[in-house]
């Protein structure tokens, strides 16, 4: 597409420090960047350790590895997400209880969930376990989406009530607050991601963050192997290869040395945006909650089909054909083919969501003209559907 979705934006010292990379030798999973990147990115959330790894998913893997999760437990997550927690609860066996959105926010509904686990759950020697399976409730992971932020202020409470790990997924919302605190402080830990569409990226990579320096230990030893001899080839657990290497570190490095600059810019995007859309009718900006500061990663809107004189789909495609990349929201994760068998609290509002969410170009890199293109080529869609409709 001429105009893409999210397209990385590398004008600082990306090209400076890559080449220092190459020159070095250390290209690989050992290297100077490496220690340096998971210092920054730790920092820039408020965090002492970070455990720089090959992806988003696989730094959720270890934090529910490391938080204790089994196989037969059950997760809380977020039904409106991307499909990487529920993958990653999978992976140690476990399975996901998906919790619908709130319409005000778009996170995951704190209310919902107590409500549900006062009536399906009860308190046995080792936890909360739910009555009818007799499955232990072992760890809450909810999910920060598009630049927002859950309501960690209830979701600290409501783990601390039920004495539950908390783990924060700030893969899309780097860069945003909650209260005065940054995404990515909260809980036991928090997975962030460095994918190529992110506001800050490696081209791949992710991290996990933490104030406990066992934990993060112990995520490091199963991030390289489980090896416990740096000479020797001896593992005292089964381990993964997920290691970040230094290369990629390097281009996160300059990356994160300008979130600041970044999410500013990614705010200004969002705002001409909202005050250029706000007067046609059918079209909603995604809500902003209050005591949030949007790092405003994906701005998304919603597109009513009566009022607007078509569907989102159909807004998508006239998008598409004027060059313009646009995407719609992840289908709910408890009516996905591959999760369909675990249990769900709600699920209407991350259904209508899909339904009639967008996503438009919000590259750190869009300029002006690109994104008068994209607002003129909603409204003449406005246009046309409405004396097609008529």
């Amino acid at each position: 597409m001429r105009i893409p979705l999210s397209a990385p934006e590398l004008s600082g010292n990306e090209r400076r420090y890559v080449e220092e990379c190459l020159a070095s030798g250390w290209v690989s999973s050992a290297g100077a960047f490496v220690e340096r990147f998971e210092g920054l990115a730790a920092a820039a959330v408020g965090r002492r350790y970070g455990v720089a790894v090959m992806n988003g998913t696989s730094a959720l893997h270890l934090a529910l590895l490391v938080a204790g999760v089994a196989a037969g437990d059950e997760v809380v997550t977020s039904a409106l997400s991307f499909v990487a927690p529920a993958n990653a609860i999978r992976y140690v066996g476990a399975r996901p209880l998906f919790v619908d959105a709130e319409p005000e926010s778009w996170q995951l509904d704190v209310a919902r969930l107590e409500e549900h686990i006062e009536q399906h759950f009860e308190r046995r020697e080792g936890g909360w376990f739910r009555r009818t399976s007799g499955r232990r409730l072992a760890a809450l992971l909810p999910v920060d989406i598009l630049g927002m932020a859950a309501d960690w202020q209830r979701l600290t409470s409501l783990a601390a009530k039920y004495e539950l790990p908390l783990i924060e997924d700030a893969s899309e919302s780097l860069g945003a607050w909650d209260r005065g605190a940054p995404v990515g402080s909260f809980g036991l830990c928090a997975c962030l991601s460095f994918n190529g569409n992110k506001l800050v990226t490696c081209g791949g990579g992710g991290m996990l963050v933490s104030d406990d320096e066992e934990l993060a230990r112990r995520a490091r030893h199963l991030s390289t192997t489980a090896k416990v001899d740096p000479i020797e080839y001896r593992h005292d657990e089964v381990g993964y290869n997920y290691r970040l290497t230094n290369l990629q570190a390097a281009l996160g490095c300059a990356q994160i040395e300008r979130l600041e600059e970044l999410v500013a810019r990614k705010r200004a995007i969002a705002s001409r945006y909202r005050a250029a859309l706000a007067d046609l009718p059918g079209l909603e900006s995604m809500p902003q909650r209050d005591g949030v500061e949007s790092s405003c990663w994906l701005f998304t809107i919603t597109v009513d089909v009566d009022a607007f004189g078509c569907d989102s789909r159909a807004l998508l495609r006239a998008l598409a054909r004027a060059g313009i990349e646009s995407r719609p929201l992840w289908q709910p994760l408890h009516a996905s083919d591959a999760h369909r068998d675990s249990d769900s609290v709600g699920g209407s509002v991350a259904a209508d969501l899909y339904a009639r969410a967008l996503c438009l170009p919000s590259s750190v890199g869009l300029t002006t003209a690109e994104q008068d293109e994209v607002i003129d080529a909603i409204r003449q869609t406005h246009e046309r559907c409405g004396v097609t409709r008529r």
